[in-house]
């Protein structure tokens, strides 16, 4: 009986020791896809690799921008992960719902001075009610993409397309764009020069160029109605109509379905010749059309001599609310979020830090990507609203509508506000 005893004393010991050796990984959600995913798998070998303290393990689950379902089940059921990347936008309405964990305490003791280090509106967007639920990961900016190789090809003059000549006016992309569609016999488009509601060109992004004002802060109030907003959605209005929104439908539908991979994308199989997007269309572009000629610029703008617009966004992560390993779950976000994480996600993809130090680094934005580090300058970003992806899904809405042409801008813009103030003046006063 004591061989016995002392046997199994020994082999508790021995679990113990194998128990304290192997700690339970932390795991982490995110809803990105290749080739995106396979950067931040890269990120998490290389923090797995750098200490053996905490071990992350990623997990692909279904979502969006604004789509976290999956998350708020499985956080209100007990299940959820220890880290989450969110779109940064979306911080203060998730932290609203009590989905978030207030990452206060754990940055004062890690760094008090965290915020002074980052872009201001990124760390604003990762706040709310003077509390931090998020840290800061990438930001990005918008621009004008076009296929030289195609246009010139097709005989079209692109000067006007040299970024050294300055932002192109609408009615001069136009005059370009409607030379490169192609109809089949039966009418339907085989390629197109522009979309603009294709890929970046949402709502934020001529709303912007516009010289629209989304939200009223002090006022708590969103403002989708304003001039400048109705301006950017007349133009896709117009546009929509004159190349026939239903055949623009069948084009998107056809050459651009849900998931689409990225080497199908429409513009590396030249099938779209010219685009808003981001900055990380560079990488894109190395990886899966490296002999294609391309050219970037401003996104357009409305009159000759009207400056130029982007808008930046970007991610943030996050320690849901129930996470089992919090503090572990921190260590991990803080290097994700910090000089070596950024820098690492940087140069993968193309993407812009928001870490000042970085975000000035000229030598971190070879080539073209130097163009967006520049825009940043005078980007805008999306108002930080306890009703944000509300917000978005509602313009998004709205846009469908405008660009097939079933509702005018004004009206389906005023819905907008019908379905968003309610829910925002439950947070009022916001500051």
């Amino acid at each position: 009986m004591k061989k016995i005893a002392l046997f199994a004393s020994a082999m508790m010991m021995l679990l113990a020791v194998a128990t304290f050796a192997a700690p339970k990984p932390v795991l982490f959600w995110t809803n990105f896809t290749p080739p995106f995913s396979d950067y931040l798998q890269k990120m998490v070998d290389t923090y797995n690799a750098s200490q053996t303290a905490v071990q992350v393990k990623m997990v692909q689950v279904p979502g969006s921008e604004t789509d976290v379902s999956k998350l708020m089940t499985a956080v209100r059921g007990g299940t959820g992960p220890d880290v989450y990347m969110l779109d940064r936008f979306t911080t203060a309405e998730r932290a609203a719902a009590g989905v978030l964990t207030d990452l206060t305490p754990f940055i004062k003791k890690a760094d008090p001075d965290m915020a002074s280090k980052y872009l201001p509106f990124a760390w604003a967007e990762s706040s709310f009610r003077g509390k931090t639920w998020s840290l800061p990961f990438d930001t990005d900016t918008r621009g004008l993409y076009y296929r030289s190789d195609l246009l010139k090809a097709a005989g079209i003059d692109i000067t006007a397309l040299d970024v050294k000549n300055g932002p192109i006016t609408v009615d001069k992309l136009k005059e370009i764009a409607f030379k490169y569609n192609k109809t089949d016999s039966s009418g339907a488009y085989t390629q197109v020069g522009f979309i603009p509601q294709f890929n970046q060109g949402w709502h934020y992004t001529w709303g912007f160029a516009y010289g629209g004002k989304f939200a009223d802060l002090k006022a708590g109030k969103v403002t989708p109605t304003d001039p400048g907003v109705v301006a950017g959605f007349q133009f896709m209005y117009d546009w929509s109509k004159a190349m026939g929104p239903q055949k623009v439908n069948t084009f998107l539908s056809t050459y651009n379905p849900p998931n689409n991979p990225p080497q199908q994308d429409p513009f590396i199989t030249g099938k779209v010749a010219i685009v808003v997007t981001g900055d990380w269309q560079i990488a894109t572009m190395a990886q899966y059309a490296p002999d294609a000629k391309y050219g970037v610029t401003y996104i357009p703008i409305p009159k000759a001599g009207d400056k130029p617009s982007t808008w930046a966004g970007g991610w943030s992560w996050t320690i849901p609310k129930g996470a089992k390993q919090t503090a572990s779950a921190f260590d991990f976000i803080k290097w994700m979020a910090g000089p070596d994480g950024q820098k690492m996600y940087t140069q993968l993809s193309s993407h812009l830090p928001t870490i000042k130090a970085l975000a000035e680094d000229a030598s971190l934005f070879p080539g073209q990507h130097a163009f967006f580090q520049q825009t940043l300058s005078f980007a805008s970003s999306r108002p930080a609203l306890p009703v944000g992806g509300l917000f978005w899904d509602a313009l998004t809405a709205a846009q469908n509508d405008v660009t097939d042409n079933v509702a005018l801008p004004a009206d389906a813009l005023a819905k907008v506000i019908d379905k968003v103030q309610p829910q925002l003046n439950k947070f009022l006063p916001l500051q």
